[in-house]
């Protein structure tokens, strides 16, 4: 796997990173980290991987877009010093454009959305052992819906990011996009953008598999207590 001990891996995003999270970073005891993919992330390494001592950190706020997201990252993610960054942003910069069409500063668009989150991966990859891109999603199974369509450009610009400067990229939208396939969005998110715990659960597994996990690296301790 790649994270060793005594790594920080700060996860950026908005609100489905967010997700209750202590304000501005969220880590540390009780519910401090929030009840998003990223507890997902840290149960399961602490689960699987309890040699490693692995901080894990929440610096996600919801409502956020890309550009909230870079006015706050030197405070909130390279001040911080992690050893590795996760980007999730991009669901707002789409969605502003639907639900609050009347309000264009609000809006962020594609050609602003890609000097954003490169602008944030150009700041720290010399800094960090590595860069996780996360691409925003709509559950939404009709690549049609203006919403979705408009979606897609935005994966498709994090993909192409991600391979631009080495990152590692995490496609939430096919991930979503295959598991809906068996049961429908309803049952993970109302609103087909801010996921329960099922959801959560599948975003940590697709950024896990990114990052190496073994589900068996403790399946040997395991035995032997038995």
């Amino acid at each position: 796997m790649l994270f060793e001990d005594k790594d920080r891996i700060v996860f950026a995003g908005d609100s489905v990173t967010d997700m209750d999270s202590a304000q501005p970073v969220g880590e540390g005891l009780f519910e401090n980290v929030g009840r998003s993919y990223v507890r997902i992330v840290e149960n399961m390494l602490a689960v699987y991987y309890p040699e490693r001592r692995i901080r894990i950190t929440n610096s996600g706020i919801s409502g956020n877009t890309s550009r909230d997201l870079l006015a706050r990252y030197q405070r909130d993610v390279i001040d911080l010093n992690p050893d590795w960054v996760s980007i999730c942003i991009g669901i707002n910069d789409a969605w502003r454009q639907f639900d609050s069409p009347a309000i264009p500063d609000e809006q962020v668009m594609p050609e602003e959305y890609r000097e954003n989150v490169e602008k944030m991966i150009v700041d720290v990859k010399d800094k960090v052992k590595g860069i996780f891109i996360l691409s925003p999603y709509y559950m939404e199974p009709n690549r049609s819906d203006m919403m979705r369509a408009r979606m897609d450009e935005y994966v498709e610009i994090c993909r192409q990011l991600a391979d631009e400067h080495n990152c590692i990229f995490v496609d939430f939208q096919k991930m979503y996009e295959e598991y809906c396939k068996i049961r429908h969005s309803s049952y993970i998110a109302w609103d087909r953008v801010h996921p329960n715990q099922v959801g959560a659960t599948l975003m940590a597994r697709a950024f896990l598999d990114k990052a190496g996990f073994n589900y068996l690296h403790n399946a040997g301790i395991q035995q032997e207590k038995k």
